[in-house]
């Protein structure tokens, strides 16, 4: 068996409480390595692509990968994958913490959930014996409550738990998947999905360990890690503000989203801020298993009551129920990531509802008898609270935001459909294309819809591309450019954080392309290359395609919406827009890199180059 994995898969069938344990050959391992490639591989063999993501034919898939468990800084992290409630697509989103290390030490590198139990349930894993158990009495119990509640019944304080929160019971199909209490694997509505197959948590405890190729080696690396980060030489800000410190850095290149992506900068942007979170409200720091950085937050607030055993925001809440929704009380802000915490919803898909229906409200499309008596102007940070709770219990007006903007929008009529910011159904996180306008011909082409993880962050290359120099990049390029030479560095940058979601490595600690490839020949023993390396994430990447036109994606989907079309009118960026004309011919670009042709369809000859020939039946007929 390789090294860095535990050479196992645990399969759970819900619908007559049975289960089996395959072990894959190392050439498998090899060739996906984990998370979003053995996710799309799995979904590819065995899920139609045209079933209910809410049915018992979908199969939710809980996948690490090579680096999971490893005492290198951003090992603790996994993925979670299936046919997706949002989109109707492919479903895969990352999370941190701590269980997913649990799982590998319980001597599973992945667990498929398949079928659909008749009443709630959770598993528990105990060193590799498995037990599917009664959860009635944990259905509608908040977060910490279940975790505890489950730790106490298996007698175990230290037992790791995964969950979907009532909004997963709900069905709101943004709802999260729950790692350790405070981390989120937040986007595609896979709790949702947990939800669906009345799966409450999945608890696990294990002694084992991740055998290593050169320990020698990996230790090297990881000790180089952690002092290179208590000197500030890497990951430098994040243990002192975290991802809030995004906050201004937005601001000032006027790229913040605000009242649903119409403006790029915010006049309350300094009052949620990660520097006066700093200074206010933040108790304490927090981590990943192995990890010395220390971005996430932990708060309290009095006002609100904000419980500090929920964690903090991360920026894409600061923006998405902050800014983007107009408001910039930062204690509430806080109150308003709490409860999606406690109840299991993604923020950013939830602020990004809110903030639709906030620009509905002004324009006059709504009124708040529509939203059962909420007046829902921008910077209510009342209405949003409200609306927060209403979502994640399907009360009312929730029932529908529940759905997801572009399904609302549906509801709300024509005029509203322009305003619902989303790619595929998923709403757009709080990354600015206008700004960079890669990252939105990255949006349009995510088999996700709209992520920001596995995308390029063009401001990054503006001034330099020495990090880019091992793939035979040189030239920075601006972040409005969308050249061919853009196309390139997106195919590179993006493949790679792909690889990364296999592998799985956390994108905050600041391992380059050159020492990622060197701690995995350390990790697992193989000869590997750069090429190789890129290849497992333009695999992952094609197979999620495969899967997407399968369940009736084409290449009119790969759209950016209209409203990044529209210049700013003043800040920083004023008189920048997306042009439409120069995103088609990006995407073509795009296309013809991975292998596709111009309609966004993979070739047999990019698979047969891929190793994936096997899917050769499933490219639609030309």
């Amino acid at each position: 068996m390789s090294y860095g994995y535990m050479g196992k898969i645990l399969r759970v069938n819900l619908t007559d409480r049975t289960t089996e344990i395959e072990e894959p050959s190392d050439q498998w391992y090899r060739k996906y390595m984990g998370g979003t490639a053995v996710i799309a591989n799995i979904l590819l063999k065995e899920v139609p692509a045209d079933c209910d993501p809410l049915g018992p034919e979908n199969k939710l898939v809980f996948a690490t990968g090579a680096m999971t468990g490893t005492p290198l800084a951003g090992s603790g992290r996994n993925s979670v994958g299936a046919k997706s409630p949002l989109t109707g697509g492919f479903g895969d989103t990352q999370g941190g913490g701590w269980w997913m290390v649990e799982l590998k030490k319980a001597g599973f590198d992945h667990i498929i959930v398949e079928g659909e139990s008749d009443a709630p349930v959770y598993i528990w894993i105990d060193d590799g014996e498995v037990e599917i158990c009664d959860a009635a009495h944990l259905w509608g119990k908040d977060t910490a409550d279940v975790q505890t509640m489950i730790q106490d019944e298996v007698g175990a304080e230290d037992a790791r738990v995964v969950q979907c929160g009532i909004a997963g019971e709900n069905l709101v199909r943004y709802a999260c998947v729950v790692n350790d209490l405070t981390h989120f694997a937040g986007r595609t509505g896979m709790g949702a999905v947990m939800g669906a197959k009345k799966l409450r948590a999945i608890a696990v405890r294990g002694t084992g360990k991740v055998q290593l190729a050169d320990e020698d080696r990996v230790m090297e690396y990881a000790r180089m890690m952690n002092q290179a980060v208590a000197k500030g030489e890497r990951s430098a800000g994040l243990k002192d503000t975290g991802t809030p410190a995004t906050v201004m850095s937005l601001q000032e290149s006027g790229g913040l989203p605000t009242r649903n992506f119409q403006e790029g900068q915010f006049e309350g942007a300094e009052k949620i801020s990660g520097q006066v979170m700093r200074d206010t409200l933040l108790v304490e720091r927090d981590n990943c298993f192995a990890c010395p950085v220390y971005c996430k937050r932990v708060v309290a607030g009095d006002d609100y009551g904000v419980d500090p055993v929920y964690g903090g925001p991360e920026y894409e809440t600061l923006g998405s129920l902050g800014s983007n929704c107009g408001i910039d009380d930062l204690e509430a802000v806080c109150k308003g990531n709490e409860l999606c915490n406690r109840w299991g919803l993604d923020t950013i898909s939830c602020g990004m509802t809110i903030s639709f229906v906030m620009e509905c409200y002004e324009r006059g499309i709504i009124t708040a008898g529509d939203l059962d008596g909420i007046e829902a102007p921008f910077g209510s940070a009342d209405a949003m609270l409200k609306l927060v709770e209403k979502i994640a219990r399907r009360d009312g007006i929730g029932a529908l935001l529940a759905e997801g903007a572009a399904r609302t929008a549906g509801e709300f009529g024509p005029e509203a459909d322009p305003l619902a910011l989303h790619i595929k159904g998923q709403e757009v996180p709080m990354h600015e294309p206008r700004l960079k306008q890669a990252l939105g011909l990255g949006y349009s082409v995510s088999p996700t819809g709209a992520d920001h993880c596995h995308n390029i962050h063009d401001t990054a290359f503006a001034a330099s591309a020495d990090s880019l120099n091992v793939f035979g990049i040189t030239d920075a390029l601006p972040a409005d450019d969308l050249s061919d030479a853009k196309g390139r560095m997106m195919y590179c940058v993006s493949n790679f954080q792909h690889l990364r979601n296999c592998a799985v490595l956390c994108q905050f600690v600041a391992w380059s392309y050159r020492e990622t490839l060197e701690i995995t020949r350390a990790v697992t023993g193989w000869d590997s290359s750069l090429y190789e390396l890129l290849k497992v994430g333009e695999r992952a990447v094609t197979m999620t395609r495969l899967f997407n036109l399968q369940a009736g994606f084409n290449d009119r989907d790969d759209e950016l919406n209209e409203r990044f079309f529209e210049a700013f009118t003043d800040g920083p960026i004023e008189g920048t827009a997306v042009d439409p004309k120069a995103l088609d011919r990006a995407r073509v670009t795009y296309y013809h890199m991975m292998g596709w042709d111009d309609l966004g369809r993979p070739t047999a000859s990019r698979l047969a180059e891929l190793g994936i020939e096997c899917f050769e039946d499933l490219i639609p007929e030309r």
